[in-house]
């Protein structure tokens, strides 16, 4: 079963895998093993603006960064397509943060768990989440 990585675990596996909980990495470095790692594209904007506002690596290449993520992970990053765009939409993820709407989204839509710290995300029914 394929595994969905919201952003922040995207980031914490780069810069620091000790803030990942216990189950949250076993799923990552199992899933690095297994090959079933995913994020959605709308991860990469996030990193993006994480960078555009100063929080990430500061004299780091973004393009970069993001590259090395998905290689080291293998990760699978998957579009949003239409089907997820209105998912997201649709109030069955109740979340004001529109990239997380469409993380879940994209869980929700190829049916994979989704490693996600997020309690918001934790609590939306039919949404299996780690951490």
């Amino acid at each position: 079963m394929r595994i969905i990585c919201d952003t922040h675990v995207l980031v914490f596996w780069a810069d620091d895998p000790d803030k990942l909980g216990r189950a949250a990495r076993a799923a990552v470095e199992q899933g690095v093993k297994d090959g079933i790692l995913a994020c959605s594209d709308v991860s990469l904007w996030e990193i993006a603006m994480l960078f555009a506002k100063g929080r990430l690596r500061r004299n780091a290449d973004a393009v970069l960064y993001m590259n090395d993520i998905i290689e080291e992970m293998a990760l699978d990053v998957l579009p949003v397509t239409p089907a997820i765009a209105v998912l997201s939409q649709s109030g069955i993820v109740p979340h004001g943060d529109p990239a997380d709407r469409l993380i879940a989204a994209t869980a929700l839509q190829h049916k994979a768990r989704l490693i996600t710290k997020d309690e918001k995300l934790q609590a939306v029914p039919g949404l299996e989440t780690i951490w």
